[in-house]
């Protein structure tokens, strides 16, 4: 049986580069191009099937920012497919972002310049907003509506007769100092982003933890610094004009910056290769680009000291009924009445 594969967020930058990639490979997979603009959806299925002319790919309607349109199309992708073997959560927004201009040039000519083209750390903020659903736009964009889609899917991920694979699309931004379990959603501070992307590095440990036995595997992955839509939309276009030439020097020193689409779809490229469960659980595999233009994907462990703290405790806040503290922790206690229990 030829292999499914669902990609979120897949009419632009990496995940379109990733659809590529995937048919260039592999002619028999039958892709799900899985967009919230319908138009853009379309456009990148025909630019697919241009330049491979037999290829199966199909649309699905999906913003995954909402939960009734998260609901409504998992029931539609249940109804069209049989199992799924590759779930590519790889949608994402950056809301109104914000750079601190005075620590970007300080910064620049520092010794922690390398640090801050990898990582933005201390340059980043965002404005976020909350939804129609009443949760935070991006914690329900970057992670919830994503695990709200694995939950609802679970009965082709898992058991079907071989593994599946479930690969969150995270960032070298996603930073444990900008996440508080007592903030889940992280309504009250300004690196709502990164926040969500620390969480997705947790949740996919939890789902290791809670569904291997019955065949789903999770990975995370880092496309490193790429140059998207996302990105553009940090700082003015002049200042990536002038940036780039020292983006490309810096390359030599270190290679996270990826830079283009194709080479940030490496490591989501090369796990398509593996075998779900010879993967290390506790491994965010990066996109790398060495200063000669060669990619390859590099595991760097997840930071350990806190995540299986901060994995058990979020897995209380998104799998209630797995809750091994008997209900009485805080993030069970705050969940209420959230629409997260509708698909329990």
């Amino acid at each position: 049986m030829d292999k499914v594969v669902l990609v979120t967020g897949a009419n632009s930058g990496i995940g379109l580069a990733l659809c590529e990639r995937l048919l260039s490979q592999d002619s028999g997979v039958r892709l799900c191009l899985a967009c919230r603009n319908s138009g853009r959806a379309e456009a990148a299925r025909s630019a697919l099937l241009t330049s491979h002319p037999g290829a199966r790919v199909d649309l699905l309607d999906l913003d995954v920012g909402s939960v009734r349109s998260v609901l409504r199309a998992a029931q539609e992708v249940k109804a069209r497919y049989p199992r799924l073997d590759h779930l590519y959560l790889n949608a994402g927004i950056m809301p109104n972002p914000h750079v601190d201009i005075k620590a970007f040039f300080k910064g620049l000519f520092s010794s922690k310049a390398i640090q801050m083209f990898s990582t933005a750390e201390g340059l980043l903020t965002q404005q976020d907003r909350p939804t129609t659903d009443g949760l935070q736009e991006v914690f329900t964009t970057n992670l919830f509506g994503h695990f709200l889609l694995v939950r609802e899917l679970e009965v082709l991920l898992c058991g079907a007769g071989r593994p599946s694979q479930v690969v969150w699309t995270s960032s070298s931004n996603a930073l444990r100092s900008a996440f508080s379990l007592e903030d889940l959603q992280h309504a009250t501070g300004t690196e709502p982003y990164s926040s969500s992307k620390y969480a997705s590095d947790l949740l996919s440990l939890a789902l290791n933890r809670h569904h291997n036995a019955q065949g789903l595997f999770s990975s995370v992955i880092c496309p490193g610094l790429v140059m998207t839509n996302l990105t553009y939309g940090i700082l003015p276009s002049f200042f990536w004009t002038l940036l780039m030439p020292i983006m490309w020097f810096i390359r030599i020193f270190t290679n996270t910056l990826t830079l283009t689409p194709y080479n940030g779809a490496e490591a989501l490229n090369w796990l398509f290769l593996q075998k779900p469960e010879s993967l290390d659980a506790r491994a965010k595999y990066h996109s790398m680009t060495s200063g000669l233009g060669n990619n390859y994907t590099q595991p760097r462990q997840v930071g350990l000291t806190q995540a299986r703290r901060h994995g058990n405790l979020l897995t209380c806040a998104t799998m209630p009924e797995q809750c091994v503290h008997g209900g009485l922790c805080q993030p069970c206690r705050n969940t209420g009445s959230s629409p997260h229990q509708r698909s329990l």
